[in-house]
């Protein structure tokens, strides 16, 4: 057995409108399916990237914070492969999207930087 690569990545966001336009119109995520569930009065968008993966972004009343630096326990990040880093972080910026400085992968030689979703989730850019 096998695994085939990564299907989907999940998302709970703490303001659904800000978040769904920051994937969808600064990220430029398309959307695949978006549904209501009224009864646990949350919506859950499905997000897909040019590659076919997918990031499913859902909505709940009042989450819980999660700790969410890159050296907290847990997921540490999400990485978006890229290009060009440095294009598209100067994207970002026109964008009103903070970005960290441009960094050079010590083993791959690969440049790569840091940005935040509007929940702090940390993304990153990394070069292909």
């Amino acid at each position: 057995m096998k695994l085939l690569g990564i299907h989907h990545a999940a998302i709970i966001c703490s303001d659904y409108a800000k978040s769904k336009s920051f994937y969808c119109d600064v990220l430029g995520l398309k959307v695949l399916a978006e549904h209501y569930r009224e009864e646990r009065n949350s919506y859950k968008l499905d997000l897909q990237l040019p590659d076919g993966s997918q990031i499913e972004l859902f909505s709940f009343p009042n989450p819980p914070a999660r700790v969410s630096g890159p050296e907290a326990q847990g997921l540490r990040h999400l990485a978006f492969r890229v290009h060009s880093v440095e294009k598209y972080a100067q994207y970002l910026e026109g964008r009103g999207v903070e970005v960290e400085a441009i960094r050079v992968d010590e083993y791959t030689g690969k440049h790569f930087t840091f940005f935040k979703d509007p929940d702090d989730l940390p993304l990153e850019l990394y070069q292909v």
